[in-house]
């Protein structure tokens, strides 16, 4: 396949050939890739992260009181999973509704809240939840988190909270209500 005379056709020929999965690979899906690289939407439902399939997970699937639910966002019109960007990735966590402060109670679904996973630090990953006092910490640098007072700054070096993703219950299902409260990650000074 070389010279001016290739074309796509002679490549798809060949790669087929090769087996689909590679033409696949090779050519990728621009549509597919591009929900994948998007925020989330109003209306995505979450999938698991070590999820074994695309079912999104409904109020049951997250255990009441934690541990948190690493999820991310899935288009529900084509089922692309928004895990092209580490951006995306979401802890899904339960609490006790009366115990939610302020805002938190306006974005949550039934108790549960929704929050970045990336710490807005530098952007580690938001990997412990500490139970017997309830809150999420970042690993990295220790930052800590109130998940019932809009992941409010307890401690640490971060400088601000973790955006929150504001949540509704559709059809039985979690799914976003409203875009994450603020930029993810973080923010260039």
């Amino acid at each position: 396949m070389s010279g001016a005379g290739s074309t796509r056709r002679d490549f798809l020929a060949v790669a087929s050939v090769l087996g689909l999965d590679a033409a696949a690979a090779a050519i990728g899906t621009p549509a597919l890739a591009q929900a994948e690289n998007e925020r989330p939407k109003e209306g995505d439902f979450f999938v698991a992260v070590d999820g074994e399939g695309v079912a999104p997970l409904q109020l049951k699937d997250i255990p009441a009181g934690g541990p948190p639910v690493l999820a991310w966002p899935m288009d529900p019109a084509g089922n692309a999973v928004r895990k092209g960007s580490r951006l995306n990735k979401v802890l899904l966590l339960r609490l006790d509704p009366e115990t939610l402060v302020g805002v938190t109670r306006e974005r949550a679904a039934e108790g549960v809240v929704a929050y970045s996973a990336i710490c807005p630090h530098t952007a580690c990953e938001v990997n412990v939840w500490v139970p017997d006092q309830q809150i999420l910490e970042c690993s990295c640098h220790y930052s800590h988190y109130n998940p019932r007072e809009a992941a409010a700054v307890l401690d640490g070096p971060t400088p601000r909270p973790l955006p929150a993703l504001p949540l509704k219950i559709v059809d039985g299902k979690l799914a976003v209500a409203k875009p994450f409260t603020s930029r993810v990650g973080v923010i260039p000074t």
